[in-house]
């Protein structure tokens, strides 16, 4: 059974960072194609960062608004995967969610709340 279980969010100032981690079981996150989404309130949920499957090359990917700021990675001792979030804004403040597709059915964490203050 694929279990998501996010941590790390918190609330933060402006400029400040964070890393989110996100730890599985039931796959093995480095051999698998793995996204961070996030959702603000009122919001439609947003893909933030992906990071392809190893036999893909593993390469990762961001939207304009992660690009620069944010890096998505994985651990494979760990089997987990992480976004580090750097120079934060009000923007960057939502509900963070990890996902990943086993057999055409998609899997998600139940997130983790950041929270940014101006």
């Amino acid at each position: 059974q694929v279990r998501l279980v996010e941590s790390g969010g918190g609330l933060v100032e402006a400029g400040g960072s964070l890393r989110l981690s996100c730890a599985a079981s039931g796959i093995v996150v480095h051999v698998m194609r793995m996204s961070w989404y996030r959702q603000a309130p009122g919001q439609q949920r947003e893909l933030v960062a992906t990071i392809a499957s190893t036999n893909n090359g593993g390469s990762s990917n961001y939207t304009d608004a992660a690009k620069g700021r944010f890096t998505i990675s994985r651990d494979r001792r760990k089997n987990t995967l992480y976004l580090q979030m750097n120079n934060l804004t009000p923007e960057d403040t939502a509900r963070y969610y990890c996902t990943t597709n086993v057999r055409l059915r998609d899997y998600w964490g139940q997130g983790t709340q950041v929270t940014v203050s101006s």
